[in-house]
C-alpha cells in the first residue's frame, strides 16, 4: 500500500533522519531538527555536521566562544542561526519544542556569552539552513528519503564526537537498530 501525504504525521520539533542510502551529499547520514513546519513548507538545521571553524571566526565583534559552528544546510549559507535552551533569559527567542529555542536578541546573546551566562552546553550555531517548499518534504517522506524521530535535547547540546545518525536510529529501536548498523561504505562490499 502506497503512503500518501495524509498518512504522514510530522510537526515542528521533530527530527528527520536520512535513510542510509541517501545520495544527496548535503544530507547523507544527517539528522535534521525541524524548527518550522507548516503549509508553506519546512525549515530545519542539520545537527551533525560540525564545520572546521569556530563561531568567533565567522563574526566580527563576537565574544570569545570555543565551540565549532555547524553546517545547518545548503540554503542561505551566508546566515548564522542559533538553537539554545536559554529562552527564559534571551529575549525574542522562539520556542520550537520542549524548552528548545531558536534565535533571540543578538546583542543580548553576545552580552550573555561574554559574561559566561551562556556556554557551549546551552547553544549551538548553524551556518545556513535546510528548507523545503510546500509539499516538498511530504514528497520526500512518501519516497522514503527520511525517517521521522523524536527530539532529545541531548542530541543538540550534549552528544559530541559520536555518530548522531546512528545513535538516533538506535534510540528509535526495532528495525531502526538494524538500519543503524549499515556501514557508510556499504557499496564497497
Amino acid at each position: 500500500m502506497d503512503q500518501s501525504s495524509k498518512d504522514i504525521i510530522i510537526k515542528k520539533g521533530d527530527l528527520l533522519v536520512s535513510q542510509p542510502f541517501m545520495i544527496d551529499g548535503n544530507f547523507r547520514r544527517s539528522v535534521v531538527y525541524l524548527a518550522e513546519y507548516n503549509t508553506e513548507g519546512a525549515l530545519g538545521f542539520i545537527l551533525n555536521r560540525p564545520l572546521d571553524y569556530k563561531v568567533v571566526d565567522l563574526m566580527v565583534d563576537f565574544p570569545e566562544y570555543k565551540d565549532l559552528a555547524y553546517f545547518g544546510g545548503p540554503v542561505a549559507t551566508n546566515t548564522i542561526h542559533y538553537i539554545h535552551r536559554v529562552g527564559s533569559i534571551l529575549d525574542e527567542s522562539i520556542e520550537i519544542s520542549n524548552g528548545i529555542y531558536w534565535g533571540g536578541n543578538f546583542e543580548k546573546l553576545k552580552s550573555l556569552i561574554a559574561n559566561n551566562l551562556i556556554t557551549d552546553k546551552d547553544i549551538k550555531f548553524y551556518v545556513g539552513y535546510s528548507g523545503w517548499s510546500a509539499g516538498q518534504l511530504e514528497d520526500e517522506l512518501i519516497n522514503g528519503s527520511w525517517i521521522i524521530a523524536q527530539i532529545d535535547s541531548n542530541y543538540i547540546f550534549k552528544f559530541k564526537n559520536i555518530d548522531l545518525w546512528k545513535k538516533v536510529l538506535e534510540h528509535k529501536g526495532d528495525n531502526y537498530e538494524i538500519i543503524a548498523q549499515i556501514p557508510e561504505t556499504f557499496f564497497l562490499n
